[in-house]
């Protein structure tokens, strides 16, 4: 065995979920290793739609341009019921939402999520697979086998699994599973067609038979190049890749022969809206569908995340969208935790606020795909907002504080992003995702007489808490405050078009603690520094000296 080396992290699995916990932990100083067993990056076309809070979550990271860049815009869906064209479903949205859906292939996903990780220095380790690893108080010893064949023993203060549905870090904490595998069977490709349908929105084509069920169904998701997009339809017999009862989880690309494009094109003649033509195939494998949950997303030094917690069906592009929210989260955390500043039970907190996520992400999917959209009575507003996953929210989380009954956003709800925000120096309006990009914890002070809070979340929170003033439209354009136990002056925004106030449902002066996640961790009335102290102490350890 090779020789014994340290590190605080080590990410097994550099999939989308991997990269993102990697590169965010490297971002905020962690030293991390992230190993995958396979030699490169697969060039599959897998998960593909990328919700608007995903991009805010990227945006928070700095990464932000290349994937606008790379993606394509999603505008909605065109229905199809045996030839007849339905109500078009537009994706519209709130908007302060400051990004609309789009498509990514997976593998594009990945490189600009390795482009983000190397800019602090780090690259995945190809070939390395994780084999076991037992953990103490003190932290996890790993053993890994390297390209060469030769093992490692790896020393590590935490273990993060996103290894997928197969994982070994959720077999090797003896995590349970539970849920079942739907009975169908799908084929993907990756293909091109010579239709004329408007661009950038999904087709989706069903057939219904005499008593009204689906008996055939084509869906196409738009990817980035002329007349591409990303097919599924149900298998043939044919090209049945069926696993066994007791083949244990069956989720995923199975093996086996893939559809071709004659059997590609035998789906379009039965089923596209108007007559088309496939070609250029550049990938196509057969996939089964399980929707199972962990009964925990960790246990003392290590953790699970993505498709190593919740596996579930495909429907409204949850999966890969929840999976990366899960190592945002979870990477914050650890991040203060490897730095000897996190409050007894913050590592607990991602169970608690991630789990019921995945909770209810497993179950509406499942309802989705085998009752449809339908079975959630919501108003469109309300779905749209949800598939976006915009209402994830964090009520109740044990680090944030108690919901009330007050004016949203309200304490665990997603802060909302808004514009119109100028300072004494930039010409031009700013969004608030400016004024938190790249950053920890942010205090928002909207008007004055403030200060004693700015100073408190300094002090408590070691010097990790910025706070920034939003003052009213109708302030003097010159306030300014200082922070007397602080890095300085305290940077100054005005509200021109009162567009934060009405988003915040501010009244007088208010204080807001914006997590790293982008979550509000707190909601503060008045001058009063007592409530924002107790708060910053379920998630700070008290500075040295206290």
């Amino acid at each position: 065995m090779a020789h014994h080396t340290t590190t605080d992290v080590l990410v097994a699995g550099a999939g989308p979920i991997g990269l993102t916990a990697a590169a965010e932990l490297r971002r905020r100083g962690v030293s991390c290793r992230i190993v995958d067993k396979l030699p490169a990056p697969l060039p599959y076309a897998k998960a593909v739609g990328i919700q608007p809070r995903t991009l805010e979550i990227w945006d928070r990271m700095g990464m932000i341009r290349p994937v606008l860049d790379a993606a394509v815009p999603l505008r909605g869906q065109l229905t199809y019921v045996n030839g007849t064209e339905q109500p078009r479903i537009d994706l519209v949205l709130p908007p302060e939402v400051p990004y609309g859906f789009a498509a990514l292939p997976q593998y594009e996903a990945e490189r600009i999520l390795a482009d983000q990780l190397a800019r602090w220095g780090t690259a995945v380790e190809r070939g390395t697979e994780l084999l076991s690893f037992r953990q103490d108080d003190e932290g996890v010893t790993c053993r890994l086998l390297t390209p060469s064949g030769a093992e490692e023993e790896l020393r590590t203060r935490y273990l993060v699994g996103c290894d997928g549905a197969h994982s070994t870090v959720r077999k090797g904490l003896g995590l349970s599973f539970e849920g079942g595998a739907l009975p169908e069977e799908f084929m993907l490709a990756d293909v091109e067609v010579d239709w004329d349908l408007p661009h950038g929105y999904t087709v989706r084509s069903m057939h219904h038979d005499d008593a009204g069920a689906v008996d055939d169904v084509l869906v196409c998701i738009p990817l980035p190049g002329s007349g591409r997009y990303r097919m599924s339809t149900r298998v043939p017999p044919e090209l049945s890749a069926a696993a066994p009862a007791d083949a244990g989880v069956a989720h995923g690309l199975q093996s086996g022969r893939g559809p071709g494009l004659t059997d590609i094109q035998a789906v379009l003649d039965r089923l596209s809206p108007v007559p088309t033509t496939a070609s250029t195939l550049r990938w196509s494998s057969v996939f089964r569908i399980s929707h199972r949950i962990v009964d925990r997303y960790g246990q003392g030094r290590v953790f699970v995340a993505g498709d190593a917690a919740h596996i579930h069906p495909p429907t409204g592009a949850q999966g890969m969208n929840t999976g990366i929210q899960d190592a945002w989260n979870l990477a914050w955390k650890l991040a203060l935790a490897v730095a000897d500043a996190a409050a007894p039970g913050l590592l607990d907190s991602y169970d608690a606020e991630r789990r019921p996520v995945g909770e209810e992400v497993v179950g509406r999917t499942l309802r989705h795909a085998t009752e449809g959209v339908q079975a959630d009575p919501e108003d469109p507003q309300t779905l749209m907002l949800r598939e976006a996953q915009l209402l994830v929210a964090y009520r109740g989380s044990p680090i944030v504080d108690p919901p009330g009954d007050g004016p949203a956003p309200r304490p665990g709800d997603r802060a909302p992003d808004c514009s119109g925000l100028t300072s004494r120096i930039a010409a031009f309006p700013l969004r608030l995702a400016d004024l938190l990009r790249e950053r920890g914890h942010v205090l928002l002070l909207y008007g004055a007489g403030l200060d004693a809070l700015a100073r408190t979340a300094w002090e408590a929170s070691g010097g990790r808490v910025e706070s920034c003033a939003v003052l009213p439209a109708d302030a003097a354009p010159d306030a300014r405050d200082t922070v007397p136990a602080g890095p300085g002056m305290l940077p100054v925004y005005h509200d021109i078009a009162g567009e934060f106030a009405r988003l915040y449902g501010v009244a007088g002066p208010t204080a807001f603690l914006i997590r790293p996640d982008g979550h509000l961790a707190g909601r503060f009335e008045g001058p009063d520094p007592q409530p924002l102290a107790a708060r910053l102490a379920a998630v700070f350890a008290p500075p040295p000296g206290d």
